[in-house]
């Protein structure tokens, strides 16, 4: 049973709930480290649908998870 500190909640190592990123671009077929470049320089959401022949939609889902949760996402009870 998890220790409760003063405000009820529960104290515990971090776990990841989400798929990290490079996961999510090995599985849309896009090179990970070219897709880091491409936010980098700039590059529009067609150019990189393009670059990486996938949907304009694939791109913006990789891009928003990207600049909502970075490269990785591990949270937890502390």
């Amino acid at each position: 049973m998890a220790k409760l500190d003063n405000n009820g909640t529960g104290r515990w190592p971090p776990w990841s709930r989400i798929q990290s990123l490079n996961e999510m671009t090995e599985e849309a077929g896009v090179d990970f480290d070219e897709f880091i470049e491409s936010i980098k320089n700039q590059a529009s959401i067609s150019e990189m649908a393009e670059q990486f022949q996938v949907s304009e939609g694939t791109i913006e889902k990789l891009q928003d998870h990207f600049f909502r949760y970075g490269i990785g996402s591990v949270q937890g009870g502390d």
